[in-house]
């Protein structure tokens, strides 16, 4: 199929006089893709930042999410501390090497912190988002050593934080954030979108939670950064 298709594109431009490099042509194109006209955006999510966070956390808890909210990063540990004695869980933990997880008061608390890539005998996870959208709930992981995506999966519990500031209104907004941060052809090999705990009814419609990932998730929305 592409044999053939590149045959008509290639008898096109044979016709026309040209091979597609010519520099107008190329603006025609790079303007296009600049000026690109958005799409509609739902209103639901775009209004003040606190009414925003509010409509963030809200679509998570009804997607079985957890979530605390702290003023300072340095709050994290403690809360993550918290959540696995309060589940009756071990006080271990798994991070990647994001510098601002690293940053955080660890030692603090008797967490007995590892890390790297979970090789799947990890109970306990923690990772830091790069976004989250408001009107879904959704947090958006960017794979790399900072944040291994085996986190996301492996662990049965996750634990998520994310900045208030980085909380978009829409996937739109956040895509937008990610093309500035990474700039042209530097995409992250992996970008994944979670919305709450893995869960699946595919079996008698009974809704089973950690089928195919994590059974909890916790998010530690930071107000302050």
């Amino acid at each position: 199929m592409s044999n053939a298709r590149d045959e008509i594109f290639a008898g096109v431009r044979r016709a026309l006089g040209v091979d597609g490099r010519e520099r107008p042509r190329r603006s025609l194109v790079e303007d296009r893709l600049a000026r690109a006209p958005a799409g509609p955006i739902p209103a639901r999510a775009q209004g003040a930042v606190a009414e925003r966070l509010e409509i963030f956390l809200s679509e998570a808890g009804r997607a079985h999410a957890t979530f605390a909210r702290i003023a300072s990063s340095d709050e994290a540990p403690a809360e993550a501390a918290r959540f696995l004695r309060d589940n009756n869980l071990p006080a271990v933990l798994r991070m990647g090497s994001d510098e601002r997880l690293a940053a955080m008061p660890w030692a603090a608390t008797a967490l007995n912190i590892s890390t790297g890539a979970s090789q799947g005998g990890d109970l306990n996870a923690v990772s830091h988002a790069f976004a989250a959208v408001a009107e879904t709930g959704t947090l958006i992981l960017l794979s790399g050593a900072e944040n291994p995506t085996t986190l996301n999966f492996l662990p049965d519990n996750h634990i998520v934080v994310v900045r208030a500031s980085d909380v978009a209104d829409s996937f739109e907004t956040a895509w937008s954030s990610l093309r500035q941060r990474t700039g042209k052809a530097v995409m992250p090999r992996t970008l994944n979108m979670i919305t709450g705990p893995s869960r699946s009814g595919d079996i008698e419609q009974i809704l089973l939670l950690g089928a195919h990932g994590p059974r909890r998730l916790h998010i530690v929305l930071v107000e302050n950064d």
